[in-house]
């Protein structure tokens, strides 16, 4: 495999080709689906798609072998650029490449994306929901299917109406099942994204539908609703036109939602404002962003298992000043994010576990020691710790001051942090943060490595 320049690839390369669509996506040798199926939903977007891919760019006169592409990164927007060297081998790409043989522009865009990260290695497994939000800046939100609300079409096609980015996937019980295609044509493991939801007229009765998109752009879904099957038969000429309009063997397949869910394990919802997924008003939310850090011996204190550290992270003070409208309490969602740990990867540093819980907090009171947390219990917390980029949950809390405690699960893990928090109201927020030198009793293994410093050092003279 080698970097060739795109003009070698062939005589009149371009940058996009009768627009950037869903097709323009097929996966190549790297395992970075979940990428993948972030673009494909990107495309549907078409003004978020033009900031991610500025389309004033070409192979014209005033074109410098360069691209640029911009990514949201811990509250800002970056541009990166990058050359027109893409890997291939006989002159084929083999990563992310076009349907059309001299389109590149999504092809450019994976170069990008793995710059921002450290390398095409970089990329290899991932959450969908983590792309998507890079293309937004928006927040994620996560369902199980087998344990979702019972409006869970309603809640995906309001999410789908607003401009919300979604992808699926298919859990896997060992690696052995990593991208196994099953009889019906899903493939386990793997990041789909979803293109589209209606609703059809079937036998005298209103069937849902979903439309799913597999990022290798091609095995599909061969069940009811498939491309071919005869469902489309017994619904109205002019609405099956409408909705399968040129479907061809292309990755993309409609299901009828209730298959969806006894085949689908999860769901990634990518808000591009933290809006109601469940009421019919659009709400503004109010939103304030802080950075933080796990520090060992300091400010890495653990989860609650961990009592003696655990008042030593840093804490968040919220006070929630008013209700929302039509409700007594507030409606807040928390986002915890740990940044830069894919491009730490070439380190071998990978995502640290991570979770936050909520505690009611006096009002006159600075920071809370251990006897505080010994002797309250949260309010409200992460559903889980896991090791994940960001993890996000959405509360209803009555009117008060609260702290919040971002961790890690194990004491003494170390890694940078932002958390934001979105509120339908505004909430008045403080950032605390102490630094404790907590005695620290060597393990056998710093021991020995202090002992093998003094050795090789030395004694030190003044």
């Amino acid at each position: 495999m080698s970097l060739i320049l795109l003009q070698e690839l062939c005589e009149n390369p371009e940058f996009i080709v009768g627009g950037a669509d869903r097709t323009d996506i097929c996966q190549g040798a790297l395992g970075d689906c979940w990428l993948l199926a972030a673009i494909a939903s990107l495309t549907l977007h078409k003004e978020t798609l033009a900031r991610v891919v500025p389309n004033d760019q070409g192979f014209d006169r005033s074109y410098a072998g360069i691209f640029h592409f911009q990514f949201w990164q811990h509250n800002r927007w970056l541009d990166v650029v990058v050359d027109d060297r893409l890997p291939a081998v006989r002159n084929r790409l083999v990563l992310l490449h076009s349907a059309s043989n001299n389109e590149f522009w999504s092809a450019l865009l994976e170069k990008a994306y793995a710059k921002l990260n450290g390398s095409y290695e970089s990329l290899k497994g991932g959450s969908t929901l983590e792309a998507m939000e890079d293309f937004t800046g928006g927040v994620g939100e996560t369902y199980e299917t087998k344990s979702a609300p019972t409006d869970l079409f309603n809640i995906m096609k309001k999410a789908y109406d607003r401009g919300s980015m979604m992808g699926c996937s298919i859990d896997i019980t060992s690696s052995a099942e990593s991208e196994a295609q099953t009889a019906s044509g899903l493939v386990k493991g793997h990041a789909y994204s979803i293109t589209g939801l209606e609703e059809v007229n079937y036998r005298g009765k209103k069937v849902k539908l979903i439309r799913i998109r597999n990022p290798w752009g091609q095995v599909e879904w061969n069940g009811a609703w498939s491309d071919e099957s005869r469902e489309w038969n017994v619904i109205d000429s002019s609405e099956k036109q409408r909705i399968l309009q040129n479907s061809m063997d292309d990755g993309e397949f409609w299901m009828e939602f209730e298959d969806f869910k006894a085949n689908y394990d999860k769901i990634e919802i990518c808000n591009l404002t933290p809006d109601s997924l469940t009421d019919d008003t659009k709400r503004k939310w109010e939103v304030n962003m802080f950075e933080g850090n796990w520090i060992r011996g300091s400010t890495a204190g653990g989860c609650r298992n961990f009592i003696d550290t655990f008042w030593t992270n840093p804490q968040f003070k919220l006070t929630l000043l008013h209700a929302d409208d039509n409700n007594d309490k507030c409606s807040v969602v928390i986002a915890l994010m740990q940044k830069n740990r894919r491009a730490l990867r070439k380190e071998g540093l990978d995502m640290q576990t991570i979770g936050f819980a909520l505690y009611e907090a006096p009002a006159d009171e600075d920071h809370l020691g251990k006897d505080f947390f010994r002797y309250n219990g949260s309010k409200a917390r992460s559903k889980t710790y896991i090791n994940v980029r960001e993890i996000s949950e959405r509360f209803t809390l009555p009117p008060g001051n609260y702290l919040l405690v971002p961790t890690t699960f194990q004491p003494h893990d170390e890694a940078d942090f932002i958390i934001r928090i979105f509120s339908e109201k505004a909430a008045g927020t403080m950032y605390d943060i102490y630094v404790w030198d907590l005695p620290e009793e060597e393990t056998d293994e710093e021991k020995g490595l202090r002992r093998m410093f003094e050795k090789i050092a030395g004694s030190v003279r003044k």
